[in-house]
């Protein structure tokens, strides 16, 4: 099918349901979000592994491992429809490098404590409820739309979760300086979630063919407009800001800047650019061989099993 048919077909509210109709432009922008939604889900699983055993009590393990299924159970959903799409899954699964998979820098670093998953999971989800949120209302591919009913609950549910530890952990000064310890790393981090500003991008191919409603500039709006005033809410401070007079959330400090991985500290006396913030995502951080290899640990396991068997 030729874009620009294409195109008109979208504008007249026309859903994609098979690759038949698709252009390869189109397929390609989809297959790769995909992709990207895929790594992510999967992979924010092991940096809360790390310490949802330090939950204070049964209730609240318990809760950490739902949020946990979930995950998983999205980027099941995700692969399956890259398979539909004429992807080999099993080998994007357990045959790609460490340093290959699309997840998000953030996902790439052991968390030091409780207080820690809980503000992961209110910033990050957060994020990854601004994203699918977006994607469910706007997204014209109809098998993804309607598998993000679900996904768009389930994320809600996980930022909820995050809010209630951070709330809880306010009430005590050991508990309240841990929140603004992890707050101090995980905001700018939640905010790299969105991608490159604006003005950097020539075109969005996710844009054109209704992928995704709102730009990267536009969904970092609507993430800090429910994580700040949150935030305010129970007394930890941000970096950012109301401006009546623009009418937007502003930063008050350098986005993006250098951030030091082995200290988890920002450095805003020094700003970045985005050419940087890329290179320093496909370098990835200090736990992705880690990780990547504890998700592929029991199928390379159990392909063992199976030839010692025979």
């Amino acid at each position: 099918m030729e874009k620009q048919e294409l195109l008109e077909k979208i504008k007249k509210g026309f859903v994609l349901e098979e690759k038949e109709d698709m252009n390869q432009e189109y397929l390609e922008a989809l297959k790769q979000t995909l992709m990207i939604v895929a790594d992510t889900e999967l992979l924010s699983v092991p940096p809360l592994l790390t310490v949802y055993e330090q939950a204070p009590s049964l209730n609240l393990k318990i809760t950490a491992l739902a949020v946990m299924q979930d995950e998983i159970g999205h980027a099941h959903i995700a692969w399956r429809l890259l398979k539909d799409l004429g992807e080999d899954i099993e080998s994007l699964m357990f045959d790609r490098e460490a340093h290959k998979w699309k997840n998000p820098y953030a996902f790439d670093f052991k968390l030091d404590n409780w207080i820690e998953l809980g503000v992961f999971n209110a910033f990050f989800d957060r994020a990854g409820y601004t994203l699918l949120g977006d994607a469910y209302q706007h997204t014209t591919y109809g098998p993804w739309k309607r598998a993000l009913v679900k996904v768009d609950k389930e994320e809600l549910f996980h930022l909820r979760n995050g809010e209630v530890i951070m709330r809880n952990a306010m009430k005590d000064p050991e508990t309240a300086k841990q929140v603004q310890d992890a707050v101090d790393w995980m905001f700018l981090m939640a905010l790299e979630f969105f991608g490159v500003a604006d003005n950097l991008k020539s075109r969005s191919t996710q844009l054109e063919y209704s992928l995704k409603g709102k730009t990267n500039d536009e969904l970092r709006q609507v993430w800090l407009s429910t994580a700040i005033p949150f935030c305010e809410s129970i007394g930890v401070n941000v970096p950012a800001h109301y401006d009546e007079e623009t009418e937007k959330y502003v930063l008050d400090v350098p986005f993006p800047c250098v951030f030091d991985a082995e200290k988890k500290k920002w450095n805003f006396e020094q700003p970045d650019t985005w050419d940087n913030v890329i290179k320093r995502f496909k370098a990835r951080g200090p736990q992705n061989e880690e990780f990547i290899e504890r998700v592929q640990r029991g199928h390379f396991e159990l392909e063992n099993l199976r030839k010692e068997v025979i």
